[in-house]
């Protein structure tokens, strides 16, 4: 299989599903059928689903993922597929991995083991994500040593399915050179996050200890733009060397930034990443650093142009 072909099925994408509360209970859904079809409709290419099995309780104590769970999976995956979307499984329990890893070694290889034996027969146009932003406890060297157990347990069911992996230290580009990879797997896709400069992208942020520090522009100078040019040379770099494909898998801006200061990071950020011949993925859809309003269902306008720009149609 050619993986930087695979690469590119991802295209444009956007990050699905991950603070939806379908997972705790379907008729409480935000996200519906119909905004798969309309995500495809304007021109992406691939959606990031967030799994919070962890989060949402989803595993009994014999660490067996309930059926329920496996269902509102099914729907998102089966959804996007209809859709001609292809479909990662991202498994986004950065928080708790990151915080205690060797402890919840066994449920993440369990989650894991049951995704492969479930999605075995499923279509070359799912991908299977290890972990989003391996982080804190999760150092490079243990990372490197963890992935490689939730590889194998996939290869044993899935020995043609297209895996993405990231450095720790939240998927940075600057540990990119710590992250080691099996040579004889070709079928990897590396994905960095990018969120530089953070007082821009996430100013208003609680969660980001920015809740006051607001007002922030970027106004797309030559030095801003050289900032962002440096790291992704630097990434594009590192692919070269080891002949693997590079997927942004996450990027944004929080909504607390004026919108023309967004629109200007947006449109550099994602036509630098494909003039190097990435893959990426907005995030996200919904909650926050929004690209559709669902209470009006609506897209927000200014960030879709930016991301995909007006008058460009859909393959």
């Amino acid at each position: 299989m050619d993986i930087f072909k695979q690469n590119e099925r991802l295209g444009r994408g956007v990050n699905i599903l991950g603070y939806d509360p379908v997972w705790r209970n379907r008729s409480m859904a935000r996200m519906r059928d119909e905004h798969f079809k309309l995500i495809r409709s304007v021109g992406f290419n691939s959606v990031r689903i967030a799994i919070h099995p962890f989060r949402d309780k989803a595993m009994d104590v014999g660490n067996r993922l309930s059926e329920e769970w496996f269902e509102i999976l099914g729907w998102a995956v089966e959804n996007a597929l209809l859709n001609n979307l292809t479909a990662i499984i991202d498994f986004h329990e950065f928080v708790i991995m990151g915080k205690n890893p060797l402890e919840n070694r066994e449920r993440f290889l369990a989650v894991w083991e049951q995704i492969g034996e479930r999605y075995k027969n499923h279509p070359s146009s799912v991908f299977f994500e290890i972990l989003n932003e391996p982080n804190g406890e999760l150092t490079p060297e243990l990372w490197n040593r963890l992935y490689v157990e939730a590889l194998k347990i996939i290869r044993r069911k899935n020995h043609e399915r297209t895996v993405v992996i990231g450095p720790a230290c939240w998927n940075s580009i600057r540990c990119l050179d710590k992250l080691e990879l099996p040579a004889n797997d070709r079928n990897i896709i590396v994905t960095v996050h990018y969120y530089d400069p953070m007082d821009f992208t996430h100013q208003g942020a609680k969660w980001a200890g920015r809740e006051d520090k607001v007002g922030v522009e970027w106004r797309g100078t030559a030095e801003e733009k050289q900032t962002i040019e440096n790291d992704f040379k630097r990434a594009q770099a590192w692919a070269k060397k080891h002949e693997r494909p590079i997927f942004l898998g996450e990027f944004g801006v929080y909504d607390k930034a004026d919108m023309s200061s967004r629109v200007r990071y947006l449109g550099f950020v994602t036509r630098l990443a494909e003039e190097m011949g990435w893959s990426w993925a907005y995030w996200q859809f919904d909650s926050d650093f929004i690209l559709y309003d669902i209470p009006n269902d609506r897209w927000v306008e200014p960030v879709l142009n930016a991301l995909i720009p007006r008058g460009e149609k859909p393959e």
